[in-house]
């Protein structure tokens, strides 16, 4: 963990930004800076929780999709639509995976060229494993809960579906 700065370092660049005449982006930086420091604030507290499972964020997501699948399968295609990754990261994620146990890749009869990925009962325990301690110990800190939390996400939602993450 890095030493505690006395000011924040964020707030003293927007000031600098408006100093030297960039009123009008000094908002859009600091919110910018803001979120790119609080990325990687959460990515380390997730980390923490996930790297003794040997899991990443990314196969941890995809663990999850599938568990919460009918079936516990999905199409790789769809899975990454779903993730919203790149068709590289999602193979990579399974193949992972796939070395680990914790899914399996197939032949999807309903489309010659595509790949079925399917969760085992040791991919469904580690999803289950990796729930309980992310919800313990990342999801559920003070942190993350507030009201103003609430707010941010709403905030966040309009930006993704204004850039085109969604409809709706």
């Amino acid at each position: 963990m890095q030493a505690r700065l006395p000011f924040d370092p964020v707030g003293e660049a927007a000031r600098l930004w408006r100093e030297h005449g960039w009123e009008n982006a000094a908002d859009g930086m600091a919110a910018v800076t803001s979120l790119m420091r609080a990325q990687a604030i959460v990515q380390s507290w997730v980390d923490d929780v996930l790297r003794p499972l040997q899991l990443s964020f990314a196969r941890y997501e995809l663990l999850m999709l599938l568990s919460f699948t009918r079936h516990g399968r999905l199409p790789m295609a769809k899975a990454g639509a779903r993730l919203q990754v790149h068709p590289t990261s999602v193979t990579n994620a399974a193949a992972r995976l796939e070395a680990a146990g914790l899914v399996e890749r197939h032949q999807d009869p309903n489309d010659g060229r595509g790949v079925l990925v399917t969760i085992t009962e040791a991919g469904r325990a580690a999803a289950a494993q990796a729930t309980s301690l992310l919800n313990e110990r990342v999801f559920s800190r003070p942190e993350l809960t507030s009201e103003n939390m609430r707010d941010l996400f709403g905030t966040l939602r309009d930006l993704r579906r204004s850039a085109g993450d969604f409809d709706g």
